[in-house]
C-alpha cells in the first residue's frame, strides 16, 4: 500500500527569483526575492514554478525534494541544501522538520516545511 503526502498542507507564494529550477529548495536573498541555496544553507521552502524573473514556491505543506548523501531517516531531522538543488543532512544550524519518507530508490525524501 502506497501513501500520498502530495498538496496536504501546501502554501505557496510568489517571489521574484530568475534563474531557478523546478524543484529545488531555495533561500531568500533579498525582499520578496528568492534565489538558489549553497551547500550547508538552511532553505525556506521548493520553487514549483518558474518563469522569466518569479518564482512560485512552496513555502508550507509537504513536499518531496531530492537528496544527497546519507539518506535522512524518518522523524524529525536537521536537513540543509546539498548546494545541486536538493537537501542533506545536518549536524546543526538548518532546519529541522519532519521526514515522513525515504525513497533510496529515487534519492527523494519527503519533508513538512
Amino acid at each position: 500500500m502506497s501513501v500520498s503526502f502530495e498538496g496536504v498542507g501546501q502554501v505557496c507564494a510568489t517571489f521574484l527569483g530568475g534563474g531557478l529550477t523546478e524543484g529545488q529548495v531555495v533561500k531568500m536573498t533579498g525582499n520578496g526575492t528568492v534565489g538558489s541555496c549553497g551547500a550547508g544553507d538552511a532553505f525556506c521552502g521548493v520553487a514549483l514554478c518558474c518563469k522569466e524573473d518569479a518564482c512560485t514556491v512552496q513555502v508550507g505543506g509537504f513536499v518531496s525534494v531530492s537528496y544527497s548523501g546519507t539518506a535522512p531517516v524518518v522523524g524529525w531531522q536537521t536537513l540543509a541544501a546539498d548546494g545541486k538543488g536538493g537537501v542533506k543532512t545536518a549536524e546543526s544550524g538548518s532546519v529541522t522538520c519532519p521526514v515522513v519518507n525515504v525513497d533510496t530508490t529515487a534519492k527523494a525524501v519527503t519533508i513538512l516545511l
